[in-house]
């Protein structure tokens, strides 16, 4: 069943775990923008209540802040998915990823929307290397871990983007209905990357938008080293399926 949406075309969806020092500001950040986008929060029952504070301020945005709360952690990929899904049963046209930790501007939510709305972008990846390494408070060696992921991943797959790990993606309604979204395999780094090589093989239009990224300030990171080994592994197994058909 499809649920309409009106005056509004774009859905920012956030998923959340643990992120009670963030959710707040964001939420309050991408409404203050001077275009109108809707939220929709994926929370992995937050031990810290996260859901409850937005529970709290769909008091105060009745008709613009959704919820969907799960039963458990289960990863960011599947997240997106479940957004995605949510996004598709009413009627938007531009649907976002998004981080809640303020690594990702609000405004540059606007840039995205342009880039596939007045641009033709199918898929607008805000893209830390496109222009140099715009990154501000990681460490080195994070900065080079997620530099050179980019290059393997382009060196695997033949894709040509600067920025294959990047979480912060405008999509337009057109390419999430062409994905079987039930085939997508990964949660962590590796979902970002088989989004944007699923794309990449529809041969719909990708155009990377320079960002600048700063690290949270608040909470906790979620990387860890399985989420590093499925990305390598992961690109490998796509690829591989790729070749055979079977992507």
């Amino acid at each position: 069943m499809k649920f309409m949406v009106f005056m509004n075309s774009g859905l920012v969806v956030i998923p959340t775990y643990n992120e009670i020092e963030n959710i707040e500001r964001i939420i309050r950040a991408v409404f203050a923008l001077q275009k109108t986008f809707h939220i929709l929060v994926v929370d992995d029952n937050s031990p810290d209540k996260t859901f409850e504070k937005v529970k709290e301020l769909q008091l105060e945005f009745p008709n613009t802040l959704f919820l969907e709360v799960r039963t458990g952690k289960a990863g960011l990929g599947t997240a997106y998915v479940h957004g995605f899904k949510w996004a598709l049963q009413r009627d938007y046209q531009f649907i976002f990823e998004m981080d809640a930790d303020f690594s990702h501007n609000p405004i540059d939510l606007e840039r995205l929307h342009d880039a596939c709305a007045m641009d033709g972008a199918q898929m607008a990846i805000g893209s830390r290397y496109v222009r140099g390494v715009n990154v501000v408070n990681w460490p080195l060696s994070r900065v080079l871990l997620s530099y050179f992921a980019s290059v393997y991943v382009n060196l695997i797959t033949g894709m040509k983007i600067h920025d294959s790990t990047a979480g912060f993606i405008c999509y337009q309604r057109t390419v999430l209905e062409t994905i079987n979204l039930d085939k997508i395999q990964f949660v962590g780094y590796a979902f970002q990357i088989e989004m944007k090589y699923r794309v990449f093989c529809k041969g719909f239009k990708i155009i990377e938008v320079p960002i600048i990224f700063t690290d949270r300030t608040q909470g906790k990171s979620k990387m860890n080293n399985g989420i590093i080994k499925e990305a390598v592994f992961g690109v490998i197994s796509l690829r591989f399926q790729k070749m055979f058909n079977r992507l």
